[in-house]
């Protein structure tokens, strides 16, 4: 399906061109790194170009990033989910989300962090996913399973950097220390505000990625598939409970940072902790 709705050819990338697009992604990634972490060193004085520019060179990223994944995941044999491939895809829709949440929010400060980490998982990829696809063609039952789990983990990733930022800033502004980067960052409820959204679209996601697994797989609670189906479990737990605190008790702060944070742990083992040892160690 996928192939039919992009309507890419078959044929690979040649090799020059490739590795062309591999330096060029690189490039605008980390420019647009650079850009944005300019912008934030220098708020108070920066110029509103600089955001633009920032933007428009990580779109650019992406859309070439978007390029390599086709050819190096959707094969004429079927899709190559491979674990450097997946965390390719996953890192790339990082990218994708939170450039599309920056037009309109004040998350630029999480894209310093993400456009490197998907320069890094791109080369990885290059350099070490298999060149055979792990199963064969998927249906569509399959492909929506696989594309909301990919958009929840990629999501909620971002929802734990976003965490992570949140609790140096509620520790320095709790010591009563709002210098240096403190200072650049949206005040502490648009932060968290920003979370909880993030947290709301995810955890829809994760419980859709769920609903499909139950559906499309002949047994989600089968040897290879165990681990990662309670895991998963344990986190829609993890972010229901704080959601449902969230609504009820008003839980924020420390409290969600936490459970945001506990949750993710238990997602990216799920999603590659049971990936990385099936591949990269019992070789399945």
């Amino acid at each position: 399906m996928i192939r039919r709705l992009l309507g890419a050819p078959d044929d690979l990338i040649p090799p020059m061109e490739h590795a062309a697009l591999i330096i060029l992604a690189i490039a605008l990634y980390l420019s647009a790194s650079g850009v944005f972490s300019l912008r934030l060193a220098r708020q108070g004085d920066a110029p509103p170009v600089g955001r633009s520019a920032a933007l428009a060179l990580g779109l650019l990223a992406i859309a070439v990033h978007a390029v390599l994944l086709w050819g190096q995941t959707v094969l004429p044999q079927g899709l190559n989910l491979g674990f450097f491939n997946a965390v390719s895809l996953v890192t790339w829709f990082m990218a994708a989300l939170i450039l599309l949440a920056a037009l309109r929010k004040p998350v630029e400060n999480l894209a310093i962090v993400i456009l490197p980490v998907s320069a890094v998982a791109l080369i990885l990829s290059t350099l070490f996913a298999p060149a055979a696809p792990t199963g064969g063609n998927v249906p569509l039952g399959l492909e929506a399973h696989i594309l909301s789990s990919i958009l929840a983990y990629s999501l909620l990733s971002i929802a734990a950097l976003q965490a992570v930022v949140l609790a140096y800033q509620d520790h320095h502004l709790h010591n009563r220390h709002p210098e240096g980067l403190v200072r650049l960052l949206p005040p502490l409820r648009v932060m968290e505000s920003i979370l909880f959204q993030m947290l709301w679209l995810g955890f829809g996601l994760l419980s859709l990625s769920l609903v499909t697994g139950a559906i499309f797989l002949d047994d989600i609670f089968s040897q290879h598939l165990v681990h990662k189906t309670t895991l998963s479990i344990a986190a829609w737990l993890v972010f229901a409970i704080l959601l449902f605190g969230r609504w009820r008790y008003g839980w924020r702060g420390r409290v969600a940072i936490r459970w945001t944070l506990g949750g993710f742990i238990a997602l990216m083992l799920a999603y590659f902790g049971t990936k990385l040892v099936l591949e990269m160690i019992l070789f399945r």
